[in-house]
């Protein structure tokens, strides 16, 4: 991994972490998969930091700039799979 994560300098060092896990699993989900409920969790814990959908769109699509890795297309495969599914991108 050679890209930063995106940061807002206004969160605090636990909301920083939060997003970061999240990012994470996204990563998780690319290269190796990772289970729905683990995802959706760090989902829900991200929206807590980010909860607007337009500042959602602007962090997730720098994240995508720089890692290539879809949070949009992550989610929504994890929304429409059943429960206790493995999540693995392509």
């Amino acid at each position: 991994m050679d890209y930063q994560y995106p940061i807002d300098i206004d969160w605090s060092t636990d909301e920083i972490i939060t997003v970061v896990k999240f990012f994470e699993c996204i990563e998780k989900a690319y290269e190796k998969g990772v289970e729905k409920a683990e995802l959706m969790e760090q989902y829900r814990a991200f929206k807590k930091i980010v909860p607007g959908k337009a500042q959602e769109k602007n962090v997730c699509d720098e994240f995508e700039e720089v890692s290539g890795y879809s949070t949009y297309r992550t989610i929504k495969k994890a929304k429409d799979a059943t429960e206790n599914s493995r999540i693995k991108m392509p």
